[in-house]
């Protein structure tokens, strides 16, 4: 099992975020994502501070030096296709080679409506990814790319330079199974999907297999990860707080998004990450809300990630 950290830049300090990216970068993690969000998320009133994710991308690439970083995962509706690929680029470099790009379709209506975007029905976002995953591939190992879409539209651009990496990964991000999925089967090098319980990311993960066969891609060369959310205390106190915040947070919902979050003691979350090796899971990135817990995040890397090595 290789292990992520991401991080959602709300409600926290950027001396906060750089202390959790240097704890994964010194402490055996994989990985370390943002994500792309203009208010806090799960919406209450738009009133959180929310850095900015491209900008804080780039400073999580500076920051760090061993993990993988990524977004989990732009907005197709937020950021022109070619220009993300220039700021991807952008990023490749300044972290040596470490750069993941994720898209997708994006659910945020608030955001979307505040920040003046137009927030179209389910099967025009998906096209606008489709579209987007396209002009980016291109761009990233073509010399040219020209795209006529219906959303995006390139004539003769390039992107130089080029990435550091002979192959800068694209992933897709989400959990529909007759459409992301089958997007992810034809164009992307890497998949995740977040808040699911092990049996629902086993059956998608089957569905992704099923989308491959029909694409005739080879399953075993789209990579796949999971996002879990992190509700752990170090002690039998601090782990109650996290369950009461973790009924706060998510409300009507919690029951339903339980299997999807690790919560109680670091024992406890052995047993659950157990469940997701058990499904053949292999990359899972836990998620965090500020304020963090060191002492859980020390705990998790003292008792839960030993367990898995």
């Amino acid at each position: 099992m290789r292990f992520g950290i991401h991080t959602g830049q709300q409600d926290s300090t950027y001396e906060d975020l750089r202390r959790v990216w240097r704890l994964a970068d010194s402490s055996g993690f994989h990985w370390v994502s943002v994500w792309d969000h203009f208010y806090e998320s799960p919406y209450i009133n738009g009133e959180s501070p929310v850095f900015e994710t491209v900008s804080i991308m780039t400073a999580l690439a500076a920051e760090t030096k061993n993990v993988r970083v990524g977004c989990l995962v732009y907005s197709a509706g937020y950021r022109p296709p070619a220009m993300l690929a220039k700021a991807a680029t952008t990023m490749d470099h300044i972290s040596n080679g470490r750069v993941t790009l994720g898209l997708g379709a994006g659910w945020h209506v608030d955001e979307y409506k505040a920040y003046g975007y137009e927030f179209p029905g389910v099967k025009a976002r998906l096209d606008m990814v489709e579209e987007s995953i396209q002009i980016i591939q291109s761009l990233l190992t073509q010399e040219t790319t020209t795209f006529e879409g219906e959303h995006f539209t390139v004539r003769e651009a390039r992107c130089l330079p080029r990435p550091v990496q002979a192959k800068l990964p694209v992933w897709i991000g989400g959990r529909g199974e007759k459409r992301t999925l089958r997007i992810a089967a034809k164009y992307a090098d890497g998949w995740n999907a977040a808040y699911v319980s092990p049996e629902s990311f086993q059956r998608k993960n089957q569905v992704l297999d099923q989308w491959c066969d029909r694409e005739g891609r080879d399953p075993a060369t789209i990579d796949r990860s999971i996002n879990v959310g992190f509700y752990l205390g170090a002690d039998e106190k601090r782990a109650r707080d996290m369950r009461e915040q973790f009924r706060q947070s998510w409300g009507a919902a919690a029951d339903a998004m339980a299997s999807g979050m690790l919560i109680g003691l670091p024992k406890e979350a052995v047993e659950q990450v157990g469940r997701f090796v058990e499904i053949g899971a292999t990359d899972l990135n836990i998620a965090l809300r500020p304020p963090f817990d060191w002492d859980a995040l020390q705990a998790f890397v003292e008792e839960v990630m030993p367990a898995f090595a």
